[in-house]
């Protein structure tokens, strides 16, 4: 992550405040973290997608993570703009690909689709993953993760293997578990003072 730096709000060149940016990371992967645990449950077959789980990947995942983006942004960090930015995209585009066709306003998306989109944000976590060598462990793990369940998940709406859409329900709890857990960690690390691995 960058470093921070005080940014000094002035007016006719009279200090007001000086301000130090928070770290809104914390806030993305928890929102990640979260959401794709419930989602993950429904690939493993706990319980089906339904109001709870639509209502998660919009107001927390989508939105969570669209807003972290924003402030990455002004915190002039590239990498978690676009890494949050992109994944706030996704639950976003996610929660639309189920509820365009229950509106009748566009066809459910067949395997090959399915398969495609899924394929592609495979491609892009493994491009974000070889960026994050140098970063943090953690989120090398996450990317990594991220990745294979991605393509573990297009290979399964590609077969209609619901085994392989078990294993990627599994795995994708524990990728949700992970990414809380660094969201977490980030946040005890800044207010208790520790050194949590990240």
């Amino acid at each position: 992550m960058v470093e921070e730096k005080i940014a000094t709000i002035t007016i006719d060149g009279k200090k007001l405040l000086e301000h130090t940016p928070s770290n809104p990371a914390p806030l993305g992967l928890v929102a990640t973290g979260l959401t794709l645990v419930l989602l993950s449950c429904t690939y493993t077959g706990f319980f089906p997608v339904n109001s709870m789980i639509l209502a998660m990947v919009l107001a927390f995942g989508g939105t969570g993570c669209l807003i972290v983006g924003v402030m990455e942004n002004s915190n002039g960090n590239t990498f978690g703009t676009l890494a949050f930015g992109a994944f706030g995209g996704f639950w976003f585009s996610f929660a639309i690909l189920s509820i365009l066709p229950q509106l009748n306003l566009a066809s459910a998306a067949n395997p090959a689709s399915l398969t495609a989109y899924l394929f592609m944000w495979g491609i892009w976590s493994a491009v974000m993953f070889i960026i994050t060598l140098k970063i943090s462990r953690g989120l090398q793990a996450i990317f990594l993760l991220i990745t294979l369940l991605f393509f573990i998940l297009g290979t399964g709406a590609l077969t209609g293997s619901s085994i392989i859409n078990i294993i990627g329900g599994y795995l994708g709890i524990i990728v949700g578990l992970l990414a809380m857990y660094e969201g977490l960690a980030q946040v005890v690390n800044e207010i208790c003072e520790m050194n949590l691995p990240t």
